[in-house]
Parts: C-alpha cells; sequence; structure tokens
C-alpha cells in the first residue's frame, strides 16, 4: 500500500488538498496522512476545515504560528522532518505557494521523499512577491507537477522542468466549488441578510444586486495611503451599486485609525465569513473586486466579472479565456470597469479545460500510475 503524506498550512491548501484526499481515499491502493503545519490557524474555520470540505483531522499539527518568512519557514522545516522520518512515506503532496509548501518540499527533497506539487507552474513574473519564490523553488525540487492550465506547463518547460515530470490536471480548486456550490443557496444568503444589512438595501436573492470585494494583500490594505484610496473608491461605486466587504480585524483597526469608516450606509464592511457564505455571495454578484488568486479562478468558473487590484496575477488563463481584468493600484479604472460594467452587457467568459470538477480524480490517476513505476 502506497503511503501517501498531505501537507497544509493555510486556508487554500484545504480547499485544494480536499478533492485530492477524497480521490485517494475512494481507492484501496493509498495510506494517507495529513500534517498541518499551523502556519495559519483560525479556530472558526475548523467546521469548514473539517467538516464541509470532509478532510479527516489533521494526524499532525506543527502549531508553528505567524512570523516573518524566515521564522516561519525555519520552524516547518525543524518540526516537519522528525514526521517525515517517522513517518516514511512513499510520496509528500504539497499544495500551492505558501511557506509551508517549499518548507516541506527542502525537507524531503533533502531526505530523498518524492514530491508531488499540486497547482505547479503559476507564475506572476514578480520575483517580489514572497509566493513567486515558493512556487519556483517548490517546482524545481517536485518529482510529480500537476500543472491547473496550460500556461503552467509552458512555465515548467521553459525553466527546464523535464516534460515527464508535468501532468496537466486540472484545478482542484474547482472541484471544491463544484462540490458545494449546491450548499451555497438561498438558506446560506437569508442567514448572511442579517449580518449584512441587505434586506435594506436591495433583494439580495436577484443576481447583480451588490459588489462584493475581498482585499488582504499588504500592498493593499498596508499602506496608510493605498487603503485610504481604495476605501474613497468603494464609496464611489457604493453610490451606483450597494457593496458588501468581509473584512479582517486589522484592517478594520487601520480603517477606524484613519476615520473612514463613518456614514458609509451602502458600503457594507462585515466581519470574515466561511466559506459557503462566500461562495453564496459570490455567486450573486455583479461583480467581485479582490486582490486574491483563487477568486480570480471560482470568478471564471462562475462567469462573474472579477477586478483584480494587482498589478500582475499568475492565474493569466483568468483573463484570457475568463472573467477576470487587472486594474493594478488605479482607483481611477477601477472605478471606471465597474461603471463599464454596469452600462454594458454582462461577458460571461469561458470555463478553461479541464476545469470540470475531476482534477482530484486525474491527481489520483497519475500518482497510482506513478507508485506502480517506482516501486519502494
Amino acid at each position: 500500500m502506497m503511503h501517501i503524506l498531505h501537507v497544509v498550512g493555510a486556508r487554500p491548501n484545504f480547499m485544494k488538498a480536499a478533492p485530492v484526499i477524497a480521490a485517494l481515499g475512494q481507492r484501496s491502493s493509498f495510506r494517507q496522512t495529513l500534517v498541518h503545519t499551523g502556519q495559519h490557524y483560525d479556530a472558526n474555520m475548523s467546521d469548514i476545515f473539517f467538516g464541509q470540505l470532509g478532510i479527516p483531522k489533521a494526524d499532525f499539527n506543527l502549531e508553528v504560528g505567524s512570523g516573518t518568512h524566515a521564522q516561519q519557514t525555519a520552524q516547518i522545516m525543524s518540526r516537519f522532518e522528525p514526521v517525515v522520518l517517522e513517518q516514511k512515506p512513499d510520496l509528500m503532496l504539497v499544495y500551492g505557494d505558501v511557506n509551508s509548501t517549499v518548507a516541506a518540499a527542502l525537507v524531503c527533497t533533502k531526505i530523498g521523499v518524492p514530491i508531488g506539487h499540486v497547482e505547479a507552474g503559476l507564475r506572476s513574473f514578480d520575483r517580489t512577491m514572497p509566493e513567486e519564490i515558493n512556487r519556483l523553488l517548490t517546482d524545481q525540487m517536485a518529482d510529480l507537477l500537476f500543472t491547473p492550465s496550460s500556461d503552467g506547463n509552458e512555465n515548467l518547460l521553459r525553466e527546464g522542468i523535464a516534460e515527464e515530470k508535468i501532468h496537466l490536471v486540472g484545478n482542484v480548486m474547482i472541484d471544491t466549488l463544484v462540490r458545494l456550490l449546491p450548499k451555497a443557496n438561498a438558506t446560506v444568503l437569508r442567514e448572511l441578510d442579517e449580518l449584512a444589512g441587505l434586506t435594506r438595501l436591495t433583494d439580495s436573492s436577484d443576481i447583480g444586486s451588490y459588489a462584493l470585494v475581498t482585499l488582504h494583500r499588504p500592498s493593499n490594505v498596508d499602506d496608510p495611503d493605498m487603503l485610504t484610496r481604495i476605501i474613497v473608491t468603494l464609496h464611489k461605486i457604493s453610490q451606483d451599486l450597494p457593496v458588501i466587504f468581509p473584512i479582517h480585524p486589522r484592517t478594520r483597526q487601520r480603517l477606524q485609525s484613519l476615520k473612514l469608516e463613518a456614514d458609509h450606509s451602502r458600503l457594507i464592511l462585515i466581519d470574515p465569513i466561511g466559506y459557503l457564505q462566500f461562495l453564496a455571495l459570490q455567486q450573486r454578484a455583479r461583480v467581485v473586486i479582490t486582490d486574491s488568486g483563487g477568486i480570480q479562478e471560482e470568478t471564471t468558473f462562475l462567469g462573474i466579472p472579477c477586478l483584480t487590484v494587482r498589478e500582475n496575477t499568475e492565474r493569466p488563463v483568468t483573463i484570457t479565456i475568463g472573467t477576470n481584468v487587472l486594474v493594478g493600484q488605479n482607483m481611477g479604472r477601477l472605478k471606471e470597469e465597474v461603471d463599464r460594467i454596469l452600462s454594458e452587457p454582462e461577458k460571461k467568459g469561458a470555463v478553461p479545460p479541464l476545469w470540470d470538477g475531476r482534477a482530484g480524480e486525474r491527481i489520483a490517476d497519475v500518482v497510482e500510475g506513478w507508485g506502480q513505476g517506482n516501486p519502494r
């Protein structure tokens, strides 16, 4: 029986690991172990992680917590190495581009444990982003590289990765979305009505009745000048379309210190919400404004216009095929694009190939075939 060790460290990792764990679990040839590094942990998300996503409780929690990039990466490596030595997995699977991903890969490549990277090949070509460094290094160490779209294959080949290591499998985030979309229904939305105050502004059951915002990158929310420009622009947008902004408590505190939160009756700031609740709001939004990579993908699948407040994206397929538009940090451009969306027929875009809810199954197929050719 082949032993697979999964390493997750942050909320998006759980979303990506869930369909892979499920697909491997349906086959008798695998035994699985789950390691949570504790890089990010929110007690309020426990039910989402282990309940709605159907992920088993982690076999190991390294409880690393927050810290600088160097501190966090070093802590993960030192705490993870004894687990690998004890467990002796046949293959380790890592997900995405967080510090846990590259730290676990560094440990395994030095010990000689084969590595599979789920969501390989994504590139923003901006090496000032810590995530880009994590992606580049992890892909160089991986033995199996699972790409979500064909541009990932092209990037890896250009970087000298052997073609036989690269497998185009589709987007595992979409697997999770497809499975949970039926649950993100009107009942969930009604629960949000009281929280967000939507009923006093609009009929929230109608698609296109509000804009949905999610921003978390330091370049947007940690810089007082940029945050001020964003909030002023969102306030302008809210005059034409109510704006719902689930906001991190730390960002809310910054707004209060900048005296930006007062009297924005159509700019609705709510506490962070779970995946199902966010998905319910997302699939009914007229436009989503974000700096998240995963949400660029989800809006493309849902056919919802997406405006990304970043200068670049590691998911260009969401622009070339999907519904995404990069507006950078130009708030005039953001307002113009919202006005365009409100005045013109919506461009639905298309869903990229293999974004069909079966990426996890394709990964399981590749891993099974690889294991038969690499007995240990």
